[in-house]
């Protein structure tokens, strides 16, 4: 028998790989003789990182850039130096989890260490990216990274402009004389999950700058100061365009990937699917296992479990999800390719105890032997 396992983490207890150890240790407790394969499984937001590049034999790197505040913060990132790939959360260079409530502002806050970042792993071989584009801190267009790839983006006396959306204002010149020559040769694939324009009503400034510390009044002058640079965009890239899906995500990273780096925009979980050639796998798989922290309705609305069970279905396959919790409504599951569903808690327990990384392994390695000890006596081995 073979059982192919790709799980999202569970957020707070278990990796996705720790979460699909635990599910091979319960599948051979059961059946002694399976080959169980563990693949690792994100969305491209928190966690994509580690899953990507330790799910494919890759490794974690650290590196001191400047932070969304411009003080110094270290950031994880992956490299797959076999595929020249790097994996980048932009988050780690310029989340909103870095910057205290009490600082939140996107007129304050930059990208220039998510270009940082790109820029090392340049130096160290990589010419193909995945970008998680989630958790930022930032609304400045994506202006800051692409001066530490080497964009001028001067005022209007020929200096770069200030870190942050106030430095919209000041912009007045794009210039690419300076830019990093291997930029050219660098493939951009960006996990995005949102479809906001850069500018307007559902731009990046109105929807997503009140969570970052805007005001109604810096909103408006925001998203002004985007529009204005998405037309001195046009200088560089006269294809440029500021309302395709997703150009307003992360503060207007988007579009910088977009009108800059000619990066291709898809979600996250898509990227990871195709990178982690889950389907190759999944063609000869026996059972296949997914889940996430908790099932839902939203569950099969684009989530990365969706994604396997679509796949998974695509070749015949019957799909089995285990989680830490299902609501009432996760039976809508059933209808879009999980089979079956089980909750991994055993007993009545507080959350903190529920969630505790042990407990958690525990429960789902027994919970995961159960079922396939019943698979075992129907006679499917």
């Amino acid at each position: 028998m073979k059982v192919v396992v790709a799980i999202d983490s569970l957020k707070g207890s278990l990796t996705s790989l720790e979460a699909g150890e635990a599910i091979r240790e319960g599948v051979l407790r059961a059946i002694p003789e399976a080959d169980v394969v563990v693949r690792p499984l994100a969305d491209g937001g928190e966690g994509t990182v580690e899953a990507l590049t330790l799910g494919m034999g890759g490794r974690l790197e650290k590196a001191m850039v400047t932070g969304p505040l411009g003080r110094p913060v270290e950031c994880a990132y992956g490299l797959l130096p076999e595929e020249k790939l790097a994996v980048v959360e932009m988050s780690g260079a310029a989340g909103i989890t870095q910057v205290p409530e009490s600082e939140r502002n996107p007129m304050n806050t930059t990208t220039y260490g998510v270009g940082e970042v790109i820029r090392r792993a340049i130096e160290q071989g990589c010419r193909r990216f995945i970008i998680g584009l989630g958790g930022s801190a930032t609304n400045d267009g994506g202006v800051g990274m692409l001066q530490a790839l080497g964009f001028g983006m001067l005022n209007e006396n020929g200096a770069q402009v200030s870190f942050g959306a106030k430095g919209l204002q000041e912009l007045r010149t794009i210039t690419t004389e300076h830019v990093l020559p291997e930029l050219k040769d660098c493939e951009f694939r960006v996990a995005c999950d949102v479809t906001n324009p850069l500018c307007g009503e559902l731009g990046a400034s109105a929807i997503y700058g009140p969570q970052k510390g805007a005001t109604p009044t810096t909103i408006l002058q925001m998203d002004k100061w985007l529009a204005d640079y998405a037309e001195l965009a046009k200088t560089v890239n006269p294809d440029a365009d500021p309302n395709i899906p997703g150009a307003g995500a992360a503060g207007g990273l988007g579009f910088a990937f977009l009108a800059f780096l000619g990066g291709k925009l898809n979600s996250g979980t898509r990227i990871v699917l195709d990178e982690t050639r889950l389907e190759d796998y999944v063609k000869d798989a026996d059972f296949v296992i997914t889940g996430e922290g908790r099932l839902d309705e939203q569950t099969m609305m684009g989530k990365a479990p969706s994604g396997v069970a679509k796949i998974a279905k695509r070749h015949g396959k019957p799909v089995i999800a285990f989680s830490g919790s299902v609501t009432e409504d996760a039976t809508a599951c059933n209808a879009k390719g999980i089979d079956a569903f089980f909750p991994i808690l055993r007993s009545v327990v507080t959350l903190q105890d529920a969630m505790d990384h042990d407990s958690a392994a525990h429960n789902m390695a027994n919970t995961v032997e159960q079922v396939f000890r019943l698979i075992r006596a129907c006679g499917k081995v």
